[in-house]
């Protein structure tokens, strides 16, 4: 089955949403609705609202979070800080869905977005073909978790999982486990398997942390900055923490407070029964916890050939500089929740300058 939108959204977190509720601000209409006017509907791979919160860990409760910034037109959520955050913030998600009336189908999973014979976007799906003049991609991160390739990890006989994977300190009572990453989540894990296990910590780097508060007006803005230039530039974006470097968070606190946060240098080759350390030595090792963050997940773009020579797709504001009918939402500087808000508006202000809306 074959059916239009003047523009597709994939991906209905944050910044899928925003984008939705902007361009029905701008005049779009649901593809279906009939009617006069420009178009839109929303394609979202899991088969209920909350994004990539929905799968995240036990342990993650509101009061751990980053913050959670109000949904566009919507009053900021009284969420419960002792509440999982992968049931409070759907249910957030879900009650905005619901108030807004916006256009989604699920499942509906994008395999690929490629030019179509009539000069504008054919995206794929496994449940049909939509036909677009533009699309906003806000697909996130969660589905391209990034892990090192290093000898011998074939041969590991214990369990290898990503943060995307982690759910529950249980997992692990009783095993040693090695905690990879130097991120917010690898500090996290670190701090809660810990509790019941014997845990080795890895990094590349040896993390700095920040002294005093992160500031919005002075660290957030030259960070944005940073961020952007890459993005526009088309290089390849890391997460936001990536920029400022950590702060003494709670977990990293309490971890550094119970003698645990003690780093050492990354391991350099995985055996059946272990790891062998930077330093030749051998250590055993039961389970490896991969916290080695994630990269955009735009491989469904890939036909488009986007991707310019330094490795990233280069972007003006949320607009691909080379085709101004795709837009980047969630992406860049917009990773943040309160930059997701913005990019969904400036993207739907976009396209409607463009198609004429």
């Amino acid at each position: 089955m074959t059916t239009f939108a003047d523009v597709v959204v994939i991906g209905a977190g944050q910044a899928g949403l925003s984008a939705a509720h902007h361009l029905a601000r701008a005049g779009f209409r649901a593809a279906r609705d009939g009617g006069s006017g420009p178009t839109f509907v929303v394609l979202d791979a899991a088969d209920g609202p909350g994004g990539a919160w929905r799968e995240r860990w036990e342990s993650l409760t509101v009061a751990t979070l980053n913050g959670i910034f109000a949904l566009p037109g919507a009053d900021a959520p009284a969420l419960d800080p002792s509440e999982p955050s992968r049931d409070a913030v759907p249910r957030y998600f879900a009650e905005f869905e619901a108030a807004e009336g916006v256009p989604i189908l699920r499942p509906a999973r994008v395999t690929r977005v490629e030019e179509d014979s009539a000069g504008g976007l054919a995206v794929h799906t496994a449940g049909g073909l939509w036909r677009a003049r533009a699309i906003v991609n806000a697909t996130g991160t969660w589905d391209n978790p990034l892990r090192p390739s290093l000898p011998g990890s074939d041969r590991f006989a214990g369990r290898q999982l990503h943060t995307r994977d982690y759910r529950s300190l249980e997992e692990f009572r009783g095993a040693r486990v090695a905690i990879v990453g130097g991120g917010i989540s690898a500090i996290q894990h670190l701090e809660e398997v810990s509790r019941v296990a014997d845990t080795l910590w890895y990094t590349r780097r040896e993390p700095v942390f920040a002294d005093g508060p992160f500031r919005p007006e002075t660290t957030g803005r030259a960070t944005i900055a940073r961020v952007t230039a890459d993005a526009e530039a088309g290089r390849p974006v890391t997460s936001i923490v990536g920029y400022t470097g950590l702060t003494w968070f709670p977990a990293a606190r309490a971890a550094r407070d119970r003698g645990i946060l003690v780093r050492r240098e990354m391991f350099v080759e995985m055996t059946e029964r272990g790891v062998v350390e930077a330093d030749g030595s051998a250590t055993r090792v039961d389970h490896v916890l991969w916290a080695t963050g994630f990269r955009p997940a735009l491989g469904h773009l890939d036909p488009l050939h986007l991707t310019g020579p330094a490795g990233g797709i280069p972007v003006q504001g949320t607009r691909v500089a080379t085709d101004p009918r795709i837009h980047l939402v969630g992406f860049g500087p917009s990773q943040s929740t309160v930059g997701a808000n913005r990019a969904g508006r400036l993207a739907a202000r976009d396209l409607r300058a463009l198609l004429g809306a």
